[in-house]
């Protein structure tokens, strides 16, 4: 059989998508254990494609901007498994200190719950829908970090916290689920082994992101189809049968 007669009497193949929006935290989890464990495990499962769209430095008042293009009405919610929105490492920066991507307080949780409220309006659930606090900060690491670029400390772990826990507040009103990093990581350990440099995720602690946020997504993407049978389902002698 011609491809492309093949192609016209099969249907066309189209994965849902687990959608990664962030900042730097998410954009720098391909090629760490975040990535093996959620993008390998649902392309092996031949469930659903892992979209990372980890944007480095930005803050909630950007992404509002930047999310109805990345996910449109015309996407259509069949096409979205779920979302995880992964903010507040850069809007938590001190003001003084980094002017041009904090943002306040009070302003950040009104783009979060902008964000959720977008994402309904295009039909993507609330049940799809996971929020991420920023993680915690090792000061002192990222003291280092900084100083090493003629910058001051431009953030505080205390400051965070705030963020962290307005993001908390935003899914419980909004009804999405959430992963609170910034509580998580910190109890009963040192949480200094999850980041490179203070701010930002080592292999142990995407594995550790990557293990709490599986554990969200496993149930959402359980009742997904496999869109291709097992290969040993497949009729060797009548492929198209199977196939198409």
């Amino acid at each position: 059989m011609a491809l492309a007669e093949a192609g016209a009497r099969g249907r066309l193949l189209r994965w849902p998508r687990v959608l990664l929006f962030g900042d730097s935290i998410t954009e720098f989890c391909f090629g760490g254990q975040r990535r093996d464990v959620l993008f390998d495990t649902c392309l092996c499962f031949r469930k659903c494609d892992v979209v990372n769209r980890g944007i480095s430095g930005y803050n909630t008042r950007w992404a509002k901007l930047i999310l109805p293009r990345l996910i449109t009405e015309s996407t259509g919610a069949d096409s979205i498994a779920a979302v995880t929105i992964f903010f507040g490492a850069n809007d938590s920066a001190l003001k003084e200190l980094n002017p041009k991507q904090h943002v306040p307080l009070e302003e950040y949780a009104a783009n979060l719950k902008s964000m959720v409220q977008y994402l309904k309006s295009v039909d993507i659930t609330a049940d799809k829908i996971i929020l991420i606090t920023p993680p915690p900060l090792q000061e002192s690491a990222w003291e280092k970090a900084c100083l090493a670029k003629g910058d001051k400390l431009n953030r505080c772990n205390a400051t965070t916290g705030q963020y962290a826990q307005a993001c908390v507040q935003v899914a419980k009103e909004c009804g999405t689920d959430v992963l609170d990093l910034w509580s998580l990581m910190q109890k009963n350990q040192d949480f200094s082994s999850y980041l490179s440099d203070g701010l930002h995720l080592s292999a142990k602690g995407n594995s550790f992101v990557a293990g709490q946020l599986w554990s969200r997504l496993e149930h959402k993407l359980s009742a997904l189809p496999s869109l291709l049978p097992y290969w040993r389902d497949v009729d060797h002698t009548n492929p198209e049968a199977s196939l198409l």
